[in-house]
């Protein structure tokens, strides 16, 4: 009797397959279809430690002296099943430390050390991320006995912090607050290569120009910074110095800051290449059970201490890899340099006719010296003209070469946990430094009635509802969970470069804060302009919701201080100018991206959800905000009052929806053939994509306009407060 497919499945309560191919999501059937799974990354439901867990409040509870005496005691407890070089594993928490917040980059505020998203794939198995697994499981214990007041994020930048301590720099200073993530980031755009360190002309012309595409920050897959051998596995130190200098930009560095990493990086530790790099087990993403998350498993003699590979290179950088000192700049400037192979086969350059006594001594033997070694990398710190000029005056003055480094340390590793404000702990320095987009604090406080009648003056202040709304939502947007940046507070929208950005129509905005303007000159007490834009356009909406029939009260807290010209950094605020908001139906120009996706990235970087996203869009369309004034998408005939007419018409099928030569749309009467109104694919995208429609179906049913009016005042209140952290406490 033969065998049914319900017989076989019967052997196994558990379902194979489904209805998709082996592993894939439903969508995966359709490649092309919009993927909202961007807005659905860090669900709640993914989190163990539950919705009222605060880590602010953890964190405080934290005895710090305690672990950071534990985690210099850590640094020379050597173990046998991964025993520290030279018995100090300083080296390896730096490394650890370094590649979490080295994955930092400015263009989307993407990466870096904030999350612990080291511990999970892709992070966690790249090839330049080798043996980093050892690291964060030598720091187990301490995760362990401190529990949840430490997040992993934080602990392993403190450990790295405390590495450099421990071997005698004086640091600049710590600051905990990064919260933990519980699953990869796995809509994060690492690159379109299909395998790692693949060429990097995949994402960077052969001409080594300044076209590694955005928002990548490394040269190639796989990679933290660049490839140490040289480009592409080719040594030449002033095409490597080209890759350098362009990463490091991408990473929020200058000439000086690189330098200084790169030698302070260098100072202590060193490379592993003592043996065949093609032998090493897979990756801890790709291991068996029996591994238990531990990857790259050596099976050459020990495949630890002396016998490790990681990068391929092997050798330290300096006489003394445990201390730190000025060895770096020393054996550099000393010694001419040549090229060799490691015994893994890796370029790497060495010194000629160097002195024993300069030489390091083995990791394991100490009565064995052997040749120090330098990247490709290294070599352009006195190759490139700009960079040896700062190696120099280094080498000549090793105390403001440690005080150059220990704040470009700072800088690396807490460039990404955002504005001051959000910093934790004792150990948290006084000063404001620029890069932290420092705004100055306000003491006033204003009642009720004096926001009423605020409200009032704003609306009669001379600009349309519709301009009040756009100004007070170009200076929000700007706003990036990723790296906290950007928002209304400090109304930097007022400065350069803001000021000037095409996306906020800068005819348009100063005529907005002329009367915003000539408001607070008339006020009786000081009210900052970010208050008064987030104020006047906070009023407009619920103008607007009142005129729809639903009395709503738009919430407002008011706080906001307002930043000057010397506060803000105009190179570094350059990387926020939107060239696109689908909020306001606006493209700078055509992009290799469609406008719905560039949708959905905005949307995540503002820490929206679907159906925020969705409200908030057609909420702005009915208000008249589009960019310019244009009519895409404006499906009402009431335009400026907040109703739901976007639905609506979006989804009656009386219209019918025609595509134009120039990649729009036009709304047209199925029986008349009249054209009602014109579309974008970003407005029909609400109608085509069946989760998206799901979303506006509601909005459109007739029992839900007042929803609709609540909802987009929660989501409206979220964005214009998303840069408020000290009503998140």
């Amino acid at each position: 009797m033969s065998k049914t497919a319900s017989d076989q499945t019967g052997k196994c309560p558990v379902m194979h397959g489904g209805s998709t191919r082996m592993g894939d999501s439903p969508m995966a059937w359709w490649p092309d279809a919009l993927n909202l799974d961007i807005l659905h990354q860090h669900d709640r439901k993914t989190n163990p430690l539950g919705e009222s867990f605060n880590y602010a409040e953890e964190f405080n509870k934290l005895d710090l002296a305690a672990l950071k005496s534990d985690l210099h005691a850590l640094m020379t407890d050597s173990q046998a099943w991964w025993p520290a070089d030279w018995g100090h594993y300083g080296g390896l928490m730096i490394r650890m430390a370094w590649h979490a917040a080295g994955t930092y980059r400015i263009a989307d505020g993407r990466g870096g050390g904030g999350t612990g998203n080291q511990r999970f794939a892709p992070i966690n198995s790249w090839p330049d991320n080798v043996s980093l697994d050892k690291a964060r499981r030598l720091l187990w214990p301490l995760k362990k006995k401190y529990g949840n007041r430490i997040s992993w994020a934080d602990l392993i930048i403190l450990a790295g912090t405390m590495a450099y301590e421990s071997m005698g720099l004086k640091i600049y200073g710590f600051a905990g607050g990064r919260t933990d993530i519980w699953h990869p980031e796995k809509d994060t755009s690492w690159g379109s290569e299909q395998e790692w360190l693949g060429k990097s002309n995949e994402r960077m012309h052969s001409d080594r120009q300044d076209t590694l595409d955005n928002p990548l920050a490394a040269v190639q897959m796989g990679l933290i910074y660049v490839n140490p051998e040289g480009v592409d596995g080719q040594p030449d130190p002033q095409k490597t110095a080209h890759d350098v200098r362009l990463t490091f930009a991408r990473m929020a560095m200058d000439d000086e800051e690189t330098v200084a990493l790169t030698a302070g990086g260098h100072t202590v530790g060193k490379c592993h290449g003592n043996g065949d790099a093609s032998v090493l087990g897979p990756d801890p993403e790709g291991t068996d059970f029996d591994t238990q998350g531990l990857g790259w498993h050596n099976p050459t003699r020990t495949g630890y201490g002396r016998d490790t590979v990681t990068s391929g290179i092997e050798g330290a950088w300096t006489t003394h890899p445990t201390r730190w000192d000025n060895g770096y700049f020393y054996l550099l400037f000393t010694y001419e340099w040549e090229l060799k192979k490691s015994p893994a086969g890796a370029w790497q350059w060495e010194p000629i006719d160097i002195k024993e006594e300069d030489k390091p001594v083995d990791v394991e033997d100490p009565s064995i010296r052997l040749n120090p070694i330098m990247t490709d990398a290294d070599m352009a710190m006195i190759v490139d003209p700009a960079y040896r000029k700062i190696s120099e005056r280094f080498y000549n003055d090793p105390a403001y070469f440690s005080d150059v480094f220990a704040r470009a340390w700072y800088k690396l590793t807490h460039r990404d946990l955002g504005p001051r404000s959000r910093y934790l702990g004792p150990d948290v320095p006084q000063e404001d430094l620029i890069w932290q987009d420092p705004i100055p604090s306000v003491d006033y406080a204003l009642d009720a009635a004096e926001i009423a009648d605020l409200k009032q003056q704003l609306l009669n202040s001379g600009p349309s509802a519709a301009e009040l709304i756009a100004t007070a939502w170009d200076s929000a947007r700007t706003f990036r969970g990723s790296d906290f940046r950007g928002g209304a507070n400090g109304s930097r929208i007022r400065l350069a470069p803001q000021k000037d950005w095409e996306g906020n129509e800068p005819e348009r905005l100063q005529k907005v804060l002329r009367a915003l303007e000539h408001v607070q000159a008339g006020l009786a007490k000081p009210v900052s302009m970010a208050d008064l834009i987030v104020l006047a356009g906070s009023a407009a909406v619920e103008q607007a919701a009142h005129a729809a029939g639903v009395k709503v009260s738009v919430p407002f807290a008011p706080g906001r201080g307002d930043a000057s010209a010397e506060m803000t950094d105009e190179d570094a605020f350059a990387v926020l100018e939107p060239i696109h908001d689908g909020f306001r139906n606006w493209l700078q120009r055509d992009y290799n991206v469609s406008a719905e996706r560039l949708l959905l990235d905005r949307a995540q970087l503002m820490g929206l959800t679907a159906p925020e996203m969705t409200v908030l869009i057609g909420g702005m369309r009915v208000l008249g905000t589009n960019h310019g004034g244009r009519a895409h998408g404006v499906l009402t005939d009431r335009v400026g009052v907040l109703s739901n007419d976007f639905f609506v018409n979006l989804t009656d099928m009386r219209y019918a929806w025609k595509p134009t030569e120039n990649g729009d749309y036009t709304i047209c009467d199925r029986q008349t053939g009249e054209t009602r109104w014109s579309a974008t694919r970003v407005d029909l995208v609400f109608g085509s994509n069946s989760i998206l429609r799901a979303y506006a179906e509601v909005y459109a049913q007739d029992d839900s306009r007042e929803k609709f009016v609540h909802d987009f005042v929660s989501a409206w209140t979220k964005v214009m407060n998303a840069d408020r952290f000290d009503l998140k406490n």
